[in-house]
């Protein structure tokens, strides 16, 4: 029988993180990295409202969207190792890396 939480998710659309094949590790880091961009964005926020140089605030903007570049890029890692082809062999996990270094260099 499904939890409470679980049909609630279900109901709507969404996903928990355990669903995701998370491990704590890259769980922590992708938030810690979340919360650092947040950071960034209420800073950018600020260099706006007191009008900043246009250049300084490209720069963050440009830092911004690098960092979101790196979570995008774990999440990919992730998803490839975990949830797209778990459990098959050696030669395709290496494969598999030639793929998402491929992605992670054109996110950089």
């Amino acid at each position: 029988m499904k939890e409470k939480k679980d049909m609630e998710l279900e109901e709507n659309g969404k996903t928990d993180y355990n669903t995701l094949g998370l491990d704590d590790n890259l769980q922590k880091s992708i938030l810690v990295r979340l919360r650092r961009i947040e950071g960034q964005v209420k800073g950018i926020e600020k260099m706006v409202s007191s009008e900043a140089c246009c250049k300084d605030i490209l720069v963050q903007v440009a830092a911004v969207r690098s960092a979101l570049n790196k979570v995008g890029g774990l999440l990919l890692e992730n998803y490839s190792r975990n949830c797209l082809l778990s459990g098959y062999d050696k030669i395709t996990d290496e494969k598999l890396q030639q793929l998402v270094s491929t992605f992670l260099m054109f996110l950089k």
